[in-house]
């Protein structure tokens, strides 16, 4: 597979990326990995670089966008912080990405048994840890259904929490970048939920709260 030039970043849809990175993902579960001459883009790659998403992802040794998605180099920006939380050098990553640089979609990755999400759970203070994982405690706020257990002791509190995380990232971004927000609306970009389960290697996109346009 050739390298991503800007004319098929560029013909593409916000929708047609996220399906394109659907569709790497099932390579990856699959075992069916395109054959790719890494040498060669980065040849191809050195001049500039055209990539069609953005993924913020954990820093999980498990969770590289790149592999999980089946992506080569120039394909996609990455990246990772533990809890896939977002701040502001982040947000301004982002903000190049799709502004200055042409990528199409913005994807916000948790994944299953997230260590960040289960710290967070358990209210764990560690030197700079601390402030990260506060910025979970919202979602955990968010997560009304459980009553009994919550802590990392109970997975499916911390699997709901993983993913009221990813949804309260994606409303984040839309109310502290109006830049992004903008382009959202005006469906230059598509910001869409998903989480990887470390167990099959699946991506569960959050279909229908993609948000693009008046969407």
């Amino acid at each position: 597979m050739r390298t991503l030039t800007r004319e098929v970043r560029d013909s593409l849809t916000p929708h047609q990326v996220i399906e394109v990175l659907r569709k790497g993902n099932e390579r990856f579960i699959n075992n069916l990995k395109t054959n790719r001459n890494l040498l060669q883009q980065v040849n191809e790659t050195s001049e500039g670089q055209h990539p069609m998403a953005i993924v913020l992802s954990c820093i999980d040794s498990r969770t590289s966008a790149e592999l999980v998605f089946d992506q080569g180099l120039g394909d996609i920006f990455s990246t990772r912080i533990a809890g896939n939380v977002l701040n502001d050098d982040i947000l301004g990553s982002m903000e190049f990405a799709c502004k200055v640089a042409g990528a199409k979609a913005i994807v916000v990755l948790g994944h299953t048994k997230c260590g960040a999400v289960r710290g967070a759970c358990d209210g764990v203070r560690l030197g700079n840890l601390t402030t990260l994982l506060r910025k979970i405690e919202d979602a955990i706020s968010l997560e009304t259904d459980t009553v009994g257990d919550r802590s990392s002791s109970n997975p499916d509190f911390v699997e709901r929490v993983a993913e009221l995380n990813v949804m309260l990232v994606k409303s984040q971004i839309m109310q502290r970048s109006p830049l992004l927000a903008q382009m959202v609306r005006n469906s230059e970009v598509a910001i869409v939920g998903g989480m990887y389960d470390v167990e099959s290697g699946a991506v569960e996109f959050y279909d229908t709260r993609i948000l693009i346009g008046a969407s």
